[in-house]
C-alpha cells in the first residue's frame, strides 16, 4: 500500500505468462489453488467468526447486535471497496494487490486479539481486515477467470468450496483450540495462518494473450528473406562448383588438345601454313579459357553482392545483443498501455450490465437473512433447539452439492450458451423455496426447505460474479473493472438485508416475515437478470437510437460526406459550381 501511494509500479515477483489464447489449465491449476485457500481464509473464517459470539459478549458486556456489526462492517467494507480492488490492481497487478490484502488480513485478526473494546474491533476486523479481504478475493477471482474460457464454471465452482468446507474442518478445530487457549491466541493463530495468502498472490502470474497469427506474422517475414536468400546461395554455389568443373576439364581438354596441335606442329614437315594454323588455334584456346575464368569471378563477385545485405543483418544482430530485449520491453509497455484505464466506467453505459447489477442488489437481500434466522424460525415452528441448529449443517452440505453441480453443469456443450437461462432457473426455484420456509410447520418440511436453499445458493454464490465474463453481460476484457462496480453495487443490500429482515420480525413478531423479504427481492433479481441478454443483443434499445446508430454507421462509411461536413468552404464552392 505503501508503494500504491508513492506512485512506484509493483514488481513481478513471477513474471507473465504468454499463451495464444486461455491454456484452460497449465498454471491456472495453481491459480484455482491459491483461489481455493483464499476462499478458506475469507468468506470461510467470516462464517467461523461465530464461534467467538459468546467469548466476545461476556469479555465485555456487549449485546449480540453490537457483536453483530463486527462481521456487518467487515463485510460492507469487503464489498464497497470492489472498485478500489479493480483499480490497483489495473495499476500494480494482481501479484502484489493480494499479497498487500493478505497481509492487512493477518495483521487485522492479529490485532483484533489484542483489542480492549467493541469499538476496537470495529477498526481492526472491520475495516482493516475486511479491506484484506476485499484486496484478495475479487483479484483472485478475476485472474482464475481469464485462465479458463471452456472450464471455467466447472474450476470456479470446485475452487470455491473452500468456504464451505471451511466451515467444517476449521470452524470445530478452532472452537477446540478456543477451549484449550482461550479466545485470544486462537484468534492470534487464525491471523498467522491467514498470511498464507501472500504466498497465494505470488502465484498469480499475470497472462497475456497473443494470437498465433501475429506471432507467425511477425517471424515469417524474417524467415522467408532468410529461406530465399539461403536458396538463393545454394544456386549460386551449385552454379559455381559446376562451371568451375567444367571449366577446368574443358582447360584440361584444351591443354591437352593444345599441347597435341604444337606437338603435331614441331614434328610436322616444316609447312608454314601448319604452322601458322597451330598458333592460331593456341590463341583460340588460350582466349577460352581466359573468358572462362572472368566469367567464373564474375559469378562469385554476384553471390558476394546478394549475400551481403543478409550478412550485414547478421552483423547488425550481433553487434547489438539489446535489440530483442528492447523489443521485449517496448511489448510490455504496449500492453500496459492498453491497461491505462484502471477502471472503465464505459461498462455503466450499457444496460446488460445494468439489469445484471440490479439482479444482484435485489438477490443479495436473500443471501444471508435465511442463515441468520433459519434457527429461531425452526423453534418457533416447534422444533427443538438442538435440532434447530442442524439446518445450518443441512444448509452447508447442500451448498457444497450445488456448487459442484453447477460447476459440471454449465461445462457441458449443450449449456454453455445458455448459462444466463440455467442461472435465471436456479433464482426462480430458490424464490418458490423462500415462500416455502413460511409455509411448513415441522422439522422435515424445514429441512427439505434448507436442502434446496443451501442448494441453489451454491449454485448462486459461485456463478453471479464469474458470469461477468460471458459474453452476454460485460465479458473477459472488462471483467475487472466490472466485477469491482458490481460487487460495490449489491454491497448495500449485503449491508440491508438482516437488518430489513429483523425490522420485520419485530413488527410482526414473526420469524417468517424475514423469509418474505427474501423472496420478494430474489424475485425482482429474477425479473431483471431475466432481462440481460434482451438488452445485451438491443432488444431493448430505442428505435430512435438504433436509427442515429445507422446514420453514424453510414456517416462512417462514406468519407467524402465526412470531408464535406468537416470543410464547409468546399462544400459552398461545390454548391456555387
Amino acid at each position: 500500500m505503501f508503494m500504491a501511494l508513492c506512485g512506484v509500479k509493483g514488481p513481478r515477483f513471477l513474471g507473465p505468462n504468454v499463451y495464444p489464447e486461455a491454456p484452460d489449465g497449465g498454471w491456472g491449476w495453481l491459480v484455482a489453488v491459491a483461489f481455493f485457500l483464499v476462499e478458506v481464509f475469507t468468506y470461510g473464517t467470516i462464517k467461523s467468526f461465530g464461534i467467538f459470539l459468546q467469548d466476545l459478549m461476556e469479555e465485555f458486556g456487549e449485546t449480540n447486535t453490537r457483536i453483530s456489526w463486527i462481521v456487518s462492517i467487515c463485510v460492507f467494507v469487503m464489498t464497497i471497496n470492489g472498485p478500489l480492488s479493480s483499480v490497483l490492481t489495473s495499476r500494480f497487478g494482481f501479484q502484489l494487490v493480494v499479497m498487500t490484502g493478505g497481509l492487512l488480513i493477518s495483521l487485522g485478526t492479529i490485532a483484533t486479539s489484542f483489542t480492549c473494546s467493541i469499538n476496537q474491533m470495529y477498526i481492526t476486523y472491520g475495516l482493516l481486515a475486511g479491506l484484506g479481504y476485499c484486496l484478495t478475493f475479487l483479484p483472485t477471482l478475476t485472474i482464475l477467470s481469464q485462465y479458463f474460457t471452456r472450464r471455467r464454471a466447472l474450476v470456479t465452482a470446485v475452487a470455491s468450496t473452500g468456504e464451505s468446507l471451511s466451515m467444517f474442518a476449521l470452524a470445530p478445530a478452532f472452537s477446540a483450540l478456543r477451549d484449550h487457549i482461550g479466545w485470544r491466541h486462537t484468534m492470534a493463530v487464525i491471523g498467522t495462518l491467514q498470511s498464507t495468502v501472500i504466498i497465494c498472490g505470488a502465484l498469480l502470474r499475470p497472462i497475456v494473450i497473443k494470437p498465433r497469427g501475429t506471432h507467425k506474422a511477425e517471424n515469417g517475414r524474417s524467415s522467408y528473406k532468410e529461406g530465399e536468400a539461403l536458396t538463393t546461395q545454394e544456386n549460386i554455389e551449385g552454379r559455381t562448383e559446376d562451371l568451375i568443373t567444367n571449366e577446368k576439364w574443358h582447360a584440361q581438354n584444351t591443354s591437352c588438345s593444345l599441347d597435341n596441335e604444337l606437338t603435331r606442329g614441331c614434328v610436322s614437315n616444316g609447312d608454314p601454313k601448319n604452322a601458322d594454323n597451330n598458333s592460331v588455334n593456341e590463341k583460340t584456346l588460350l582466349h577460352k579459357v581466359a573468358w572462362s575464368e572472368i566469367e567464373l569471378k564474375s559469378m562469385e563477385n554476384n553471390a558476394a553482392e546478394i549475400m551481403e545485405p543478409e550478412i550485414g543483418e547478421e552483423k547488425k544482430d550481433n553487434e547489438k545483443p539489446g535489440t530483442q530485449a528492447e523489443e521485449n520491453e517496448a511489448t510490455d509497455e504496449k500492453l500496459s498501455a492498453n491497461n491505462s484505464k484502471l477502471l472503465d466506467f464505459s461498462i455503466l453505459r450499457e444496460r446488460s450490465f445494468i439489469f445484471y447489477s440490479l439482479f444482484g442488489l435485489f438477490a443479495t437481500l436473500g443471501f444471508f437473512a435465511p442463515q441468520l434466522y433459519i434457527i429461531e424460525l425452526s423453534v418457533s415452528r416447534g422444533v427443538e433447539r438442538d435440532q434447530a441448529t442442524s439446518m445450518l449443517s443441512i444448509m452447508a452440505v447442500a451448498e457444497i452439492l450445488g456448487r459442484f453441480s453447477i460447476g459440471w453443469i454449465l461445462t457441458r456443450k449443450q449449456l454453455r450458451k445458455k448459462k444466463l437461462l440455467v442461472l435465471l432457473a436456479c433464482v426462480l426455484t430458490m424464490t418458490v423455496d423462500l415462500v416455502g420456509f413460511t409455509l411448513v410447520t415441522e422439522f422435515y418440511g424445514l429441512a427439505t426447505c434448507c436442502v434446496l436453499y443451501g442448494f441453489f445458493m451454491g449454485t448462486l454464490a459461485c456463478t453471479h460474479i464469474p458470469m461477468l465474463a460471458e459474453d452476454d453481460v460485460v465479458g473477459i476484457e472488462r471483467m475487472s473493472s466490472a466485477a469491482g462496480v458490481y460487487v460495490f453495487i449489491h454491497s448495500f443490500a449485503g449491508l440491508a438485508g438482516p437488518p430489513l429482515g429483523g425490522a420485520l420480525v419485530d413488527v410482526t413478531q414473526n420469524y417468517g416475515s424475514a423469509f418474505y423479504s427474501c423472496a420478494v427481492g430474489m424475485a425482482l433479481g429474477a425479473l431483471f437478470l431475466g432481462l440481460v441478454k434482451p438488452a445485451k443483443r438491443g432488444l431493448l434499445c430505442r428505435k430512435t437510437n438504433s436509427n442515429h446508430l445507422e446514420d453514424m454507421h453510414e456517416r462512417k462509411e462514406d468519407p467524402e460526406e465526412q470531408s464535406t461536413a468537416h470543410n464547409p468552404h468546399q462544400r459552398t464552392d461545390s454548391a456555387e459550381e
